[in-house]
């Protein structure tokens, strides 16, 4: 049995449904299925999930959200009517849209938990409308009735294990099985959603909670590729990866598939292939376990991403100083902030953070606070910084893969603030200014890729 996801842009359109529709008929067993929210039918368009949110700002704010739903709802009347769906059998999932400013909520974040869920949920029973309407076996499980049960983090929710347990007593219908996915429910029976593109994660819950064969990611594009395609024109596909490959890929930009959804397929060693809904014959990408894995390249993939910001700490004598990297992890803590990595020297630290959890008030707070407890020589915070990831199981094995990533760098002038290599030594990463990076990506790709630098050489 598999378990079978299919992206936004895969369920944009009655179009996109008929193609998908296609695909889990053409494998038998393709059994089931996970829906994302309605994507974007050309490039102009809005995704489902983003109008829901307008919807839940404008139910927050009292404002009247007549025109919204009208214009939610049209997204699925549109697919419907590509079915010749009737009116009567739409009623229920209508009134479900309209009835959510009425729910009542623990708080605004599990407001907008709930909205944002809706727009799986809404099309997961569309699509098993549809399907019953074709005369094919479908049937309609959401968290409730699977034991999808996550902790209480309204839009950042993890999994709990207990919902393992309740999958391993689910027990198949004969049929397909339609999924929402991107949210589960906390103990309290509330919607709490994953963080955004986590339908990739119910997915792969199923899949290891259902002791499936394989999990499909049915997505619109053909593979995953060895660089983005808007830096590198036409990068190589890659054919084969690990699960660590595309956690380190991802952690840089991969947006293909979400990290986190590595997470369970990784516990039942369920391989994981990416696919295009629009080319389902392509081969594609498989994700597998690195035990028993043989690389033929040196480095598989290389990715970038802007969304860091460093600090960085002089202290005269720091690597004497007991007790200081303490009192700055209790300030990080203070404020409920990660780092990202903390590359040291003797009289200098730099502490690198995702800034997407800094508010401008809060990054002077935190700063105020280390400046006041620690007395630095030097405080500075370096909002221009981006993260270059270099990836490959093949580098474990070969000598001079960093020496030949520093040269591709140093011919354009690219300067390095920062080297990190892991002690699995799969992975290397650099920091550069944020203008740099899409640069070095090319650069770094050339030298491994169009010079064809390959595991033996």
């Amino acid at each position: 049995m598999k378990v079978v996801k299919f992206g936004g842009s895969s369920l944009a359109d009655g179009k996109q449904v008929q193609k998908i529709i296609k695909i889990i008929q053409a494998d038998s067993e393709r059994k089931v299925i996970v829906t994302s929210a309605p994507g974007k039918r050309f490039p102009d368009d809005r995704k489902v999930t983003d109008l829901l949110i307008v919807y839940a700002k404008k139910t927050l704010k009292n404002e009247n959200t007549a025109v919204i739903q009208t214009e939610i709802w049209a997204r699925y009347q549109a697919i419907a009517d590509y079915f010749d769906l009737e009116t009567e059998e739409l009623a229920a999932l209508k009134q479900i849209l309209l009835q959510l400013p009425k729910n009542k909520y623990p708080n605004d974040d599990y407001l907008m938990a709930a909205f944002k869920a809706h727009g799986e949920i809404l099309n997961a029973q569309l699509l098993t409308l549809i399907l019953r309407k074709l005369r094919i076996s479908a049937h309609f499980a959401d968290s409730a009735k699977l034991g999808i049960t996550v902790s209480a983090n309204p839009q950042d929710a993890q999994v709990l294990e207990e919902t393992y347990e309740h999958l391993a007593n689910f027990q198949l219908p004969r049929g397909y099985i339609v999924v929402p996915g991107f949210y589960g429910l906390t103990k309290s029976q509330q919607i709490a959603t994953f963080s955004r593109g986590g339908s990739d994660i119910t997915g792969a819950i199923l899949a290891r909670g259902l002791h499936a064969d394989g999990y499909e990611n049915f997505t619109d594009v053909d593979a995953i590729y060895a660089a983005d395609p808007a830096i590198v024109k036409q990068p190589r596909a890659i054919k084969r990866m690990t699960y660590r490959e595309l956690r380190e890929l991802s952690y840089a930009g991969f947006s293909v598939f979400h990290d986190e959804a590595i997470l369970p397929a990784i516990a039942a060693n369920i391989p994981i292939e990416v696919k295009n809904t629009n080319h389902p014959l392509a081969r594609g990408t498989v994700i597998v376990p690195a035990k028993n894995f043989k690389p033929d390249t040196i480095v598989t993939g290389v990715a970038a991403d802007s969304h860091f910001s460093a600090l960085y700490i002089h202290r005269y004598l720091l690597n004497k100083e007991v007790g200081f990297t303490l009192k700055l992890l209790q300030i990080f803590y203070k404020y409920h902030i990660s780092y990202e990595h903390m590359p040291s020297g003797i009289d200098d630290l730099t502490v690198i953070f995702d800034q997407r959890q800094f508010t401008a008030e809060l990054r002077q707070k935190m700063c105020r606070d280390i400046q006041e407890q620690l007395q630095p020589d030097h405080l500075e915070w370096i909002d221009d910084y981006a993260i270059i990831m270099v990836v490959g199981e093949g580098m474990r094995s070969k000598v001079g893969v960093m020496e030949q990533v520093i040269e591709s760098l140093a011919k354009k002038k690219i300067g390095v603030y920062m080297i990190n290599q892991g002690a699995s030594r799969i992975s290397m990463m650099l920091g550069t200014r944020r203008v740099d990076a899409p640069e070095a990506v090319r650069q770094i790709y050339h030298n491994f890729f169009e010079n064809e630098v390959r595991i033996n050489d």
